[in-house]
């Protein structure tokens, strides 16, 4: 399998019946799945088939999904209120030709507040049905794409990262070909720090500056962390090779990575040595900064 960024990006337009829409996806980087969607009151009984298929195409970030949908104004309908003009017909007949009033015409009671009310039309549930599975079929558009930019973002991290393990490879490589590791310079090193503790104190027992000398020498050695580097390396050669959603295996590996060259730092008793730790810490966190982005 490919291997996958969490980060994307996808747009998706389209039109049904009176409703346009369109759809925003983008996701960002996230210790797990967090699915937020956003759709209009009206579309509201679509929310939760969103996520389920976001979830479904997806298996690590957060993704913001968006959908702005607008609607044709519907047709207006005028409605009489018969009672309320039956009621102000007969209120005001008995005042027809009395004190010099006429009877109202059809004109001045329709212009009575209440009278007539204007309303839009029902809404078609069977045309915001349609339009809701329309936008579904474009949100599965809209997914594919979005994972489509996170496959090709996907491609350019899986050889960047392979191109850290390998450095980091070398440098292991280093640390173990480094010559102050070889026994008869750490014999050297001992041999002079000894000598210069017997000249500044001649009352120190030998045996006993042998047995410390042996036990720095046991504490100095970075044969276990050098080891334990070239089993994880080969770990995350394994990983990028399988590819998938490997993000959390390849954080942890990160992590071990780590530990294991700030050890080497700290045992290093020769400047050769701590400066390939050096550089080997610098390439690991590197390493890891481009982990965070894979899913």
């Amino acid at each position: 399998m490919a291997l996958s960024s969490m980060t994307g990006f996808a747009r998706e337009t389209g039109a049904s019946g009176p409703w346009t829409w369109a759809w925003e996806l983008k996701t960002v980087n996230a210790k797990g799945l967090d699915v937020r969607v956003r759709v209009p009151p009206a579309l509201e009984s679509i929310a939760e088939e969103c996520r389920q298929r976001i979830g479904k195409a997806i298996s690590r970030g957060t993704c913001f999904a968006t959908l702005n949908a607008t609607r044709e104004a519907a047709p207006t309908v005028a409605r009489v209120n018969t009672e309320l003009l039956t009621s102000l017909v007969e209120a005001l007949a008995p005042f027809d030709g009395r004190m010099g009033l006429r009877a109202p015409s059809v004109g001045d009671l329709l212009a009575v507040r209440g009278v007539v009310e204007v309303v839009e039309g029902a809404e078609d549930a069977g045309a915001v049905a349609a339009a809701g599975a329309a936008m579904l079929e474009g949100l599965d558009i809209a997914l594919a794409a979005l994972c489509a930019t996170r496959l090709e973002e996907g491609r350019a991290l899986a050889a960047i990262l392979t191109t850290r393990i390998e450095t980091i490879a070398r440098l292991a490589a280093a640390a173990d070909a480094c010559p102050a590791r070889k026994p008869e310079a750490i014999r050297a090193r001992l041999a002079e720090q000894i000598a210069t503790l017997v000249g500044a104190s001649a009352g120190l027992d030998p045996n006993r500056l042998y047995q410390e000398a042996v036990l720095l020498a046991s504490k100095a050695d970075v044969r276990e962390e050098i080891d334990r580097l070239g089993a994880h390396v080969a770990a995350a050669r394994d990983l990028l090779a399988k590819g998938g959603p490997i993000g959390r295996r390849l954080d942890f590996l990160a992590q071990e990575f780590s530990r294991e060259a700030n050890t080497l730092c700290a045992k290093a008793n020769d400047v050769s040595l701590t400066a390939i730790g050096l550089n080997l810490k610098t390439e690991v966190e590197q390493f890891r900064e481009q982990v965070q982005n894979v899913e």
